[in-house]
């Protein structure tokens, strides 16, 4: 049986308390489900904008999309969820990630360790926040419990092993780290690393919600005119190509929606997050899936 959709929209631009609840007002007005936060250096700090989003609205739950392990040390991240979850009335959804930008664990003095070490930190994290959240003498106490909603990202074999174990939550990036940034992920990729987390996941009991981060969101009946400008991003694909990236949603709200439909057949993503500058584009296909 096919989940029902589900929508986040992630908050990157700061703004005062009284912006920012606008914004996460009309994000409910739109029917987004979840509001989430990143955890970058120059974005809204996490729990402190998650606290202020759930003042403001009264249905979207809230979360972090995801944390960078590596900022974090595993006790003080424990009372921060669980004081975020207490404040929030039990809206919280935790998300995790090993952390890919040297560039900020340099400028916060951070060690940015290998890959490996990055995963092992994360697994780290996740065995201590089970810990000590599950811990019935540990001050301050979530509201949800025996655990706090976790969501794991991430696209590597380690990873999606440890999300495969812990994660109610699993979402993909659609991309992976090359030697020029960032590359988006074709259908095909894709589709490998979704068949490397079913392997890992073979023996849970109960299937984990999939999620899929929607880079580029575009209204158009022209959608290579549309897409045009973006391959010289990616000069290794042709327009045919690009429009294939499933990390894309351009075209009408109908051919939208039906590529989500698809996306949810093949992959198994039911929830679907875009970036704030898409929120008001991306809403009519929200209402289109609704329900569905």
């Amino acid at each position: 049986m096919e989940r029902p959709f589900r929508f986040g929209v992630n908050m990157l631009t700061p703004s005062d308390g009284g912006e920012w609840g606008k914004r996460c007002r009309r994000a409910e007005e739109l029917g987004y489900d979840v509001i989430l936060v990143p955890d970058h250096l120059g974005m809204p700090a996490p729990f402190a904008a998650l606290v202020a989003a759930a003042d403001a609205t009264t249905r979207p739950r809230v979360g972090t999309f995801v944390l960078n392990a590596g900022f974090w040390n595993p006790a003080l991240l424990a009372r921060e969820a669980a004081t975020a979850d207490a404040l929030t009335g039990g809206r919280l959804e935790l998300g995790l990630g090993a952390g890919y930008v040297k560039e900020e664990h340099d400028r916060a003095g951070l060690p940015f360790l290998s890959p490996g070490g990055r995963v092992g930190h994360l697994r780290r994290t996740v065995e201590e926040l089970d810990r000590l959240l599950g811990d019935a003498a540990h001050q301050p106490r979530p509201v949800q419990g025996p655990r706090l909603p976790l969501l794991i990202g991430g696209n590597g074999d380690r990873v999606l092993r440890l999300a495969a174990g812990r994660a109610a939550t699993v979402a993909f990036t659609g991309a992976r780290e090359g030697r020029d940034g960032l590359a988006a992920l074709t259908a095909e990729q894709l589709d490998g690393r979704v068949a490397a987390y079913r392997a890992a996941a073979a023996g849970r009991t109960t299937p984990a919600e999939l999620n899929l981060l929607l880079q580029t969101v575009v209204i158009t009946d022209d959608p290579a005119s549309a897409v045009r400008p973006m391959l010289r991003h990616a000069p290794h694909l042709d327009e045919e190509e690009l429009l294939a990236l499933p990390v894309l949603a351009v075209g009408t709200v109908r051919e939208i929606a039906d590529r989500l439909r698809s996306h949810r057949r093949r992959y198994g993503f039911s929830y679907f997050t875009v970036l704030d500058p898409a929120m008001e584009t991306f809403a009519p296909v929200i209402e289109e899936l609704r329900g569905s």
